[in-house]
């Protein structure tokens, strides 16, 4: 007889969703991103840990999120605020990202936040933190870092050139990818070009300002929803034609066969396919049984009109009495005598 253990059904925990956010994100009016990071890290629940390594700024950095998560409803804000590696081995640090419900790197230098903690007990943290549920998300630097190849720095444009950026580890969240932030208003679709081409198997995408790309497992595959103002770009170069191997210094590349994507809020695309995911159009309940409604009357006008001859008209005319015989019946006796008085005394 099988035991209660073997009766057990064992159900595994989903990694929790990736937050990949463009930079400036709304901290003022809609806040609609930030909203959606603190109620997917539990609302009165989240215990938010805030990762400021890239920025420049001092302790107001952290201050300003918490006091912008504190208000959208988190329970608890902590700064974990790693500054070397030698910080991002030192259990003080990783054990702080032990039992918190959502983790948030800021911008800033993205360079510095791949050098101090990818590969480091710390980033391990972040990956365990995720496996059991937790949100990662991160704006600006905070959203290259999630890719496994990273924009270390480099200039802007529209067209790709040979050795326009350079790529650093990211931490990879996102994998076979490279994340760009800031994406249409700094132009910076030549440096993603110019990654791509040379790198044909990462699918580069670009985020921009107070905009999101929200990153959940599911039975399909890694599904990336859009949400905030903005756009996400993807460029897949599956089939790329390009002179990468053998442009000289700072030459426009050749980049052929690249299929664009611009997905805008509400866009759903499949990253482990490279697909878009069709879109289901929701109806509207209230909209819908009016619709049935004005099926049923057309229906019955139609039978009218078969079976008593008469003009549509004069069906409609009968229709309107007896919706004024209904609501008649409906009001109190006392309205209904001091319409009829009314009507008299008009008469």
């Amino acid at each position: 007889m099988p035991s209660e253990r073997e009766n057990e059904t064992i159900t595994e925990t989903p990694p929790g969703p990736l937050m990949i956010i463009g930079g400036a994100e709304d901290k003022l009016r809609r806040r609609s991103v930030l909203t959606h990071f603190v109620e997917a890290s539990g609302g009165p629940r989240a215990r938010i840990a805030v990762i400021a390594t890239a920025s420049s700024l001092g302790p107001e950095i952290v201050e300003v999120y918490d006091a912008l998560f504190r208000r959208l409803g988190a329970a608890e804000v902590v700064s974990v605020r790693p500054e070397s590696r030698e910080d991002a081995h030192d259990p003080a640090f990783v054990d702080q990202l032990a039992d918190v419900t959502g983790i948030f790197m800021t911008g800033g230098n993205q360079l510095k936040l791949s050098a101090v903690v990818s590969g480091s007990p710390f980033g391990d943290a972040i990956h365990a933190a995720r496996a059991r549920g937790a949100v990662i998300a991160g704006t600006s630097a905070g959203a290259s870092i999630q890719s496994s190849h990273m924009v270390a720095f480099g200039v802007g444009g529209a067209t790709p050139k040979q050795r326009m950026t350079q790529v650093a580890a990211g931490l990879g969240l996102v994998s076979e990818s490279v994340i760009d932030q800031h994406f249409d208003q700094r132009n910076r679709y030549g440096r993603l070009l110019m990654i791509v081409a040379q790198s044909p198997q990462l699918l580069g995408m670009g985020v921009d300002e107070d905009t999101a790309a929200v990153v959940t497992v599911e039975p399909e595959g890694h599904i990336m929803r859009v949400i905030g103002r903005g756009a996400v770009t993807v460029f897949d170069p599956s089939r790329i034609v390009s002179n990468a191997h053998e442009a000289k210094r700072s030459a426009p590349l050749l980049a052929s066969g690249v299929v664009l994507h611009v997905l805008p809020e509400g866009s759903e695309f499949n990253l482990t396919t490279r697909s878009l995911v069709p879109s289901h159009q929701r109806v509207d309940q209230d909209e819908a049984l009016d619709i049935v409604e004005a099926g049923r009357d057309l229906r019955q006008l139609a039978r009218d009109i078969a079976a008593g001859d008469v003009s549509p008209s004069v069906l409609r005319r009968r229709k309107n009495r007896k919706r004024h015989s209904a609501v008649s019946d409906e009001l109190p006796a006392e309205q209904t005598a001091d319409d009829t008085d009314h009507q008299e005394g008009a008469r």
